[in-house]
């Protein structure tokens, strides 16, 4: 069996290891991978198309492909696999709209019925600007196309606003992205990120968690790609999964298949819980980073049948360990915006599994920094307190200069 997983995280490094660990036998390839999955399969260079990655997995017989990173999904990476006959897990360009393009996405939930904050959609500033000057509450201001997990705004007054606006749209911050945007209701609650598996004929969620998605502690400052994530998700108690499936999982599955968004893959909800709803904020058509990582430790299935399984189109059962698990994202500091690569991390060699890298490589026998988001250190409790204390106390023993991490993962 031979698997090639696209995408270059801690995400992608988390899937590989459980793969591997549950067949030892397979061989895994990355493209482009990290310092991380090299050791555990081989990553591919030199490929500079996702024409060039279909003529590589059809002439040496990738068996199943698997879409990490959402870039790829952009250039119709499933789309061009299935014309060479391959099998791959992620959405055909049409249903990728669920997540590259807010307004197609905020449209289809309004179409069905879907629990989600009402809002406007804007393509000119000045409209945007004028809409603005009429509202007095605070708001959510996002970018149309995606922006790698940083392209949401919470602004409380109209200065705030306006300065998101330009960021967004004048200076062109996150590109093309910014060319549409999407101003919706501010929630107040707690978020919930529900991961699950899509046949074309049923939605199979897994066991809830919980992300971390601002640079600073209490939530405070720029949003990230996340700082760490906890599993199971406290606040997702039962009323609230008995809500979230009659009023999101239920109208979504509808209407996938009446708009015939069908595709072999994962789907994830990201969810704002409130004091008397819950809300659908966002989709997206893959696994979330770093929700994965805290994830996949828990998971007693085999992740490789369930994946064979999702072409079946058979329902699919999941089981889980009743255990809690926490992630604590460690990055280079001044990450999301300016940040310095190419330092030396001692410690990661003695490390206890489990543990994903980010950002990192091995050169001459020694871990580089290589990117904003560099380990994923993971601890696994009987309760979440012991999960936390297990995750920080693993911290404690990785030192590289210009370490940066959040110490309330968890609280």
């Amino acid at each position: 069996m031979k698997i090639l997983i696209l995408g270059n995280g801690g995400r992608e490094h988390a899937i590989g290891k459980k793969l591997f660990e549950d067949n030892p036998s397979i061989n895994i390839y990355f493209y482009p991978g990290n310092g991380g999955t090299s050791l555990i399969g081989k990553n591919i260079e030199n490929y500079h198309s996702t024409l060039e990655l279909g003529f590589f997995a059809k002439k040496n017989g990738i068996d199943i492909t698997i879409v990490g990173s959402e870039i790829f999904l952009m250039e119709k990476i499933v789309d061009i696999f299935h014309d060479f006959g391959l099998k791959i897990i992620g959405p055909n360009y049409l249903s990728s709209q669920l997540e590259v393009d807010r307004s197609f996405s905020k449209d289809f939930m309004k179409k069905y019925g879907i629990s989600s904050p009402k809002y406007e959609v804007f393509s000119c500033y000045d409209k945007a600007v004028s809409f603005l000057e009429k509202k007095t509450k605070p708001l959510v201001i996002k970018t149309n196309g995606i922006a790698g997990g940083k392209g949401v705004f919470l602004v409380k007054n109209k200065n705030e606003a306006k300065k998101a606006l330009k960021t967004i749209m004048i200076e062109k911050k996150f590109g093309n992205s910014g060319n549409k945007i999407i101003i919706e209701d501010y929630l107040q609650g707690i978020e919930a990120s529900i991961i699950s598996i899509f046949n074309g004929k049923h939605i199979i969620p897994f066991i809830s968690a919980k992300d971390y998605k601002k640079i600073g502690e209490n939530e405070i400052g720029v949003n990230t790609g996340g700082m760490g994530s906890i599993v199971p998700n406290p606040y997702m108690t039962n009323s609230v999964w008995l809500y979230f499936k009659k009023n999101i999982l239920n109208p979504t599955l509808k209407g996938l298949i009446l708009e015939k968004l069908i595709f072999f893959g994962f789907l994830y909800f990201g969810l704002m819980i409130t004091s008397n709803k819950v809300y659908l904020l966002e989709y997206n058509v893959r696994m979330g980073d770093p929700e994965t990582q805290a994830l996949l430790p828990l998971m007693e299935s085999n992740l490789l049948n369930i994946i064979q399984s999702i072409f079946l189109k058979k329902k699919i059962y999941i089981s889980w360990k009743k255990l809690y698990s926490c992630c604590v994202v460690l990055s280079s500091n001044g990450y999301p915006e300016n940040y310095d690569i190419g330092k030396m991390i001692s410690g990661l060699d003695s490390l206890k599994e489990p543990f994903y890298i980010a950002g990192a490589n091995k050169k001459k026998d020694k871990w580089i920094t290589s990117s904003g988001r560099v380990l994923n250190i993971i601890g696994i409790g009987n309760t979440l307190k012991e999960a936390r204390y297990k995750a920080y106390d693993k911290v404690k023993k990785i030192k590289f200069d210009n370490l940066y991490f959040r110490k309330d993962i968890g609280l």
